[in-house]
């Protein structure tokens, strides 16, 4: 979430250029590199027009839901009509103590909702619309007492259900112990088509099937704290550049709409809807629609993507909520599946919103049918019952906007002078969990001659590189963690959370050395180039940190507007590295990044004895990587992504300049479901470090790989039938005098309600045009029963796609001397003309101990060796030859059947 319409904040505004220190390479005008397009002639089909879908579904009850909906229909039956707009609205940006708050219903004892970032925590006090100074100054304050874990991307590396499961868990008890109802997080959307895309660091993966996995046990660990999960977002944001126009603006381009992402309907669906489907099956309560548009219609108004994708297809039953300031109209947001706007007001702090009193209006004059509305406010209660906050829900004893005790509890307004923050510690054991996920996340990429694991006696130990110390400001000193300063333990944006401490790895490192009697030094200015050269040649071991920082499109970082300009290394970090390693033949590096880098130079550097790929770790990220240098965590973890030779070995890229004049630029992913290693793959280019491969400080075989079919016993059935008519709970007065704003109540400035400010509606509504309704698609208005989508019929799509095909059993042994833990990745090869090489599908994370073995076991389920069809909007298996492969990485594969 976030937007920068109204606040632009940059550590360094720029021009339009792409010019950063360190930048070897030219980006490319368009988004696929030639030659990197899709065989599939569904990808190269015109995909700029979004075909509608009307009515929005109503949600049933299924699945796991019916009791949630149960009490949900009682709850909703009981409100009147303006108590159910105040469940759909945000009342304004600043105006409550949460990032976002819809609005209360006192008469039942129904507080507002609290909705919060973050997907690394409980996002503190940040953010604040004053002035940029004012923001800064603020965010040097203590942190307030919560933890902050690693990314998701270090999850993704883990390739451990077990470890997101518990992270997710972690998160939504420090979230309800905050007052927190919704947690914005866990991310699928930026998948990752762009390895220089800002934000690939909140979400997973490019792989949609690790994404999926890892997403829904994220979302099933944060529900199982009482807390809504809010899956984002969705769907094809993968860029910062030009994700709003009022942004752009800002960074000196001229843009009418936001960028447009068009993908056709095979792409859609094998790639970018995929972890959106497994969300659905793991029962999440929330989906975030992003900014973008999708095929020409904004993602949060898109009635294909939301009505005909999510609600029909998934069987979606939580609610949408939009992203901040991502709705863009009133009544078609409602009609097209909107459920909840978030925050509230068309512009922030203007008091103007498109749903409110307007929303009222839609009702009254029938533009919204009142089941629509019903379904709205239905959502969003059973996801609140779904999870159990009525028994979990606490009062929101923080604050978003400071960290002082006592404020104005509608800030912006400042009205409401109370106690406002109660300094609740959180965190609970949950360093622990940080640190052991920290270090199960680092991939080893290079150990030559087994440099690692050090001892910790070494003569002399150094340790080079600003990634390897302290923020001279605090490690909470960069307003949203908008710079690069210090060693890099999460990305920048709304996706981060205040740090209680930052343990960096010179600090651990130095007390890991001096602690066994060593001789230790440091220096941590990157550009101290006659210093590092003198200290490099007289060490035994040189331990060299370096960075590559990202986020989101509303901070500018060095010339980086959320995107990276680049893969290269950050702050004369090539330069470093090439100094270090000349002059010390047993350099180990550390790379901390949000996503892929370049560094093929460094694999082939015979110095440069040891790589590590740490990612962005959190608050332990020192303790972290010395528990893998050191020896006391043998490294398990794989790439989540490729390390490529190039960019341009990765197909795609950002678009960095606006392709249609002052129009909405468009992005066409024509590369189809040719992203990351599939794009390599196809190519037959080689990686430098190829998607799922890390080093252990042990060995590992694989063998006797066996292959159960149940296939004969399984018939995929297409779903048929009607849904139910369309609910109307409760009945509603037309008498537009019963709506206005109460005599006795006193309103809060700016603040967003439901209440009419005239009988007369188009007084009301204070627009232009008020009374021409030819923009209402009259499917829209249509309550009856609706016939059922043929690849839905359940929450994550028809219950077929489920049904377990094949199993699939293989021996691993480790034949090394240490204890360890491998993962066993399984690969399909669909074989067809137009499919990936390989696509993975499953993995599993085993611990086994030295000389001994044991079995990997994985499902292949019908939906792992579908393609889709878009005749019949259906999938289907083709009748190409299948192959299942069992390895240690995507190109290491040394099992392998045919499936029958």
């Amino acid at each position: 979430m976030w937007l920068a319409p109204f606040l632009v904040l940059a550590t360094s505004f720029v021009q339009p250029s792409i010019q950063q220190d360190g930048n070897t390479s030219t980006t490319y005008p368009g988004t696929t590199y030639p030659g990197a397009s899709s065989p599939n002639p569904a990808a190269a089909a015109d995909s700029t027009f979004s075909p509608p879908y009307y009515p929005s579904p109503w949600g049933s009850g299924a699945g796991d839901w019916a009791s949630a909906y149960a009490k949900a229909t009682a709850f909703v039956s009981q409100l009147t009509l303006v108590e159910k707009v105040n469940l759909t609205t945000g009342v304004g940006w600043q105006l409550e103590r949460c990032v976002g708050q819809n609005g209360a219903i006192p008469r039942l004892g129904f507080r507002s909702m609290c909705m919060q970032d973050s997907p690394v925590g409980v996002r503190g006090s940040t953010h604040v619309a004053f002035s940029a100074i004012l923001l800064a100054l603020l965010t040097m304050r203590t942190a307030d007492f919560n933890s902050v874990f690693p990314a998701s991307v270090n999850l993704a590396a883990t390739f451990d259900r077990g470890r997101a499961y518990a992270q997710g868990q972690a998160m939504g008890a420090e979230h309800q112990m905050k007052g927190s109802d919704v947690q914005l997080g866990p991310v699928a959307g930026p998948l990752g088509r762009s390895p220089e895309s800002g934000r690939n660091w909140e979400g997973f993966s490019p792989d949609p099937a690790l994404t999926g996995i890892l997403f829904a046990q994220s979302i099933q660990g944060i529900q199982s704290s009482g807390v809504i999960a809010c899956a984002k977002h969705y769907i094809g944001y993968e860029q910062e550049h030009f994700r709003q126009s009022p942004e752009a603006v800002g960074d000196g381009f001229n843009i009418s709409d936001s960028i447009s992402a068009n993908i056709d309907d095979v792409t859609l669906h094998e790639l970018y809807l995929w972890p959106f489907a497994d969300a659905v099956r793991a029962g999440v309560g929330s989906i975030m629609c992003s900014y973008n548009q999708v095929n020409n219609s904004y993602a949060c108004q898109n009635s294909h993507a939301l009505n005909y994708l999510l609600k029909g297809e998934l069987g979606f039953q939580g609610f949408v909520m939009s992203d901040w300031a991502g709705q863009h109209s009133g009544v078609s947001s409602a009609n097209a599946g909107l459920d909840m706007s978030m925050p509230g007001d068309t512009v922030f702090d203007s008091g103007r919103s498109y749903w409110g009193a307007n929303l009222t209006i839609a009702i009254l004059n029938g533009t919204v049918p009142q089941w629509r509305l019903d379904d709205m406010a239905t959502r969003i209660i059973a996801a609140w019952y779904y999870v159990g906050r009525d028994k979990t829900s606490i009062p929101i004893n923080f604050d978003s906007w400071t960290l002082d005790t006592y404020g104005y509890e509608n800030l912006y307004a400042h009205t409401g002078y109370t106690l406002i923050n109660e300094h609740v510690d959180v965190r609970q054991e949950h360093g622990n969990l940080i640190r052991e996920i920290g270090s199960a996340s680092t991939v080893l990429l290079k150990n030559t001659n087994n440099a690692l694991p050090l001892t910790g006696k070494e003569k002399f130990t150094a340790v080079f590189g600003d990634d390897a110390g302290d923020n001279p400001w605090g490690p909470n000193g960069c307003a949203d963690r908008g710079c690069d300063n210090g060693t890099l333990g999460m990305g920048w944006g709304s996706g981060i959370a205040n740090f209680p401490y930052l343990v960096t790895p010179e600090t651990a490192i130095q007390n890991e050395v001096v602690g066994n009697n060593g001789v230790f030094q440091s220096i941590t200015d990157n550009f101290a180039a006659m210093q590092i050269q003198a200290l490099a040649g007289q060490v035994s071991v040189a331990i060299v940190f370096v960075n590559a920082d990202s986020g989101e499109g509303y901070i500018s970082v060095d010339g980086n507007v959320g995107d990276r300009n680049n893969l290269t290394l950050w702050k004369n970090g090539d330069v470093l590295v090439t100094h270090v390693s000349a002059l010390c033949n047993n350099t180990i590096m550390v790379i901390h990044s949000t996503g892929p880098v370049l560094i093929g130079n460094y694999s082939r550097n015979p110095n440069i004895t040891a790589i590590l790929w740490a990612g962005v770790p959190g608050e332990q990220s020192g303790n972290s990587i010395a528990d893998v240098l050191y020896g006391r965590v043998n490294p398990s973890a794989k790439l989540p992504f490729t390390m490529a030779e190039t960019r341009e070995d990765y197909g795609t890229d950002i678009l960095y300049v606006p392709n249609e004049g002052t129009g909405a630029p468009q992005t066409n992913f024509t590369e189809g479901v040719f992203i990351d290693y599939r794009a390599l793959d196809r190519a037959n280019t080689t990686p430098v470090y190829e998607f799922g491969f890390g080093l252990s400080y042990t060995k590992f075989s694989y063998s006797n790989l066996k292959v159960t079919s149940m296939r004969n016993t399984s018939v995929y059935t297409p779903t048929t039938g009607f849904t139910a008519a369309a609910p109307t709970l409760g009945s509603i007065s037309n008498y537009s005098a019963d709506y206005l704003v109460p005599r006795n109540m006193t309103q809060v400035p700016y603040y967003i309600y439901p209440y009419l400010n005239s009988t007369d509606l188009a007084t009301a509504a204070n627009t232009t045009g008020y009374g021409d309704n030819s923009f209402v698609n009259a499917g829209s208005q249509d309550g009856s029963p609706q016939p059922l989508i043929a690849a839905g019929g359940a929450p994550g799509g028809n219950p077929g796609l489920y049904e377990v095909l094949y199993q699939v059993t293989a021996t691993i042994a480790n034949t090394g001397s240490l204890p360890g833990a491998e993962v066993p990745q399984l690969y399909i090869s669909l074989g067809g003309p137009y499919d990936p090489k390989v696509v993975l599908r499953n993995f599993e994370n085993l611990a086994i101990p030295p000389s001994m073995t044991a079995t990997f076991s994985a499902d292949i389920t019908r939906r792992d060796i579908s393609n889709w069809d878009t005749v019949s909007q259906n999938w289907f298996i083709s009748n190409y030859t299948k192959t299942v492969y069992v390895g240690s990485s995507s190109r290491k594969l040394p099992l392998s059947k045919t499936l029958l």
